[in-house]
């Protein structure tokens, strides 16, 4: 296997360079690389973008035009994990703006319908808690909520 990791195909039906523009305007450690055109061999007219290369977080993806075939669902998610609420309130806000659906749980889709959890730290040090009644109480305080809310996992972590 090559040393840079793996490289994240998103397919879009068309809008692969707006949605690439879209998440580099959101995530920090981003930008675009290299865009693929068509040729007269198609697979679109030529000089239509085939596929945009691009940075998020500092994660590398590939956005391809690859037509209505195939489409986003909930079985593959990206989750971003946030070390404070700023940061939650940022990824949930630009996320969800402009045709994006807020879920439960602290997931969301955004408008092309890619499906993200947005995870502060503090979460999965209460989740992993060995007191096992803590712990709980966090997970009940996070199936009640959409937005995750640090402050209100927090209090219901320590039995407030």
């Amino acid at each position: 296997m090559a040393t840079e990791g793996f490289t994240t195909c998103l397919w879009f039906d068309g809008r692969a360079e707006e949605a690439a523009h879209y998440y580099v305007s959101i995530f920090k450690n981003a930008g675009i690389g290299r865009i693929g055109r068509c040729t007269e061999a198609g697979p679109g007219p030529a000089g239509s973008v085939l596929t945009v290369d691009f940075t998020a977080n500092g994660q590398k993806f590939v956005a391809l035009n690859g037509g209505p075939e195939f489409t986003f669902n909930e079985s593959v998610s990206f989750q971003i994990h946030c070390a404070d609420q700023e940061e939650v309130d940022h990824y949930w806000t630009g996320l969800t703006e402009n045709g994006g659906k807020p879920g439960h749980c602290g997931w969301l889709k955004d408008r092309y319908g890619v499906s993200w959890q947005v995870v502060p730290d503090r979460l999965m040090e209460m989740l992993g808690d060995p007191d096992a009644e803590k712990a709980a109480r966090a997970m009940r305080a996070v199936h009640a909520m959409g937005k995750l809310d640090i402050a209100a996992l927090e209090k219901a972590y320590a039995g407030e």
